[in-house]
């Protein structure tokens, strides 16, 4: 994909001020954003968030092995979904609309909507209905 030469200078800037890797490719929903300016985050190029999350700093989404593949290893977050500071999602995880994710967790199996994660393996805590 040929991306322009001043978007690619904004990512290099916004590497450089907030120490975070927030690639022009990863699809990123309307209305998702960084807390505490996104100091710290790395998406990968191919991560998938939804709409309107909330995404913590030094949160770190990604895949857990280099050879996982050009998709199949990386993670799919849904929509309202809310990433706690210093959380890592990584692998081939599905994270369902509107789960939490604890601060430090390390999300590394499929989250259910609506549920509450946190831990080393991350575990569910707290599951909610979603609408």
């Amino acid at each position: 994909m040929h991306v322009p030469f001043l978007p690619r200078i904004c990512e290099g800037l916004i590497f450089l001020l907030f120490n975070s890797s927030i690639p022009l490719e990863a699809e990123i929903g309307p209305g998702s954003r960084c807390g505490h300016r996104g100091i710290a985050v790395v998406i990968h190029e191919k991560a998938k968030i939804g709409a309107r999350c909330v995404i913590r700093a030094q949160v770190i989404v990604g895949g857990a092995r280099p050879n996982d593949g050009p998709s199949g290893g990386l993670p799919v977050i849904g929509d309202d979904v809310g990433i706690g500071v210093g959380a890592k999602v990584l692998g081939p995880v599905k994270i369902g609309d509107g789960a939490l994710i604890g601060a430090n967790a390390v999300v590394i199996h499929d989250v259910p909507a609506g549920a509450t994660v946190g831990g080393v393996p991350a575990r569910v805590l707290k599951n909610r209905r979603v609408s």
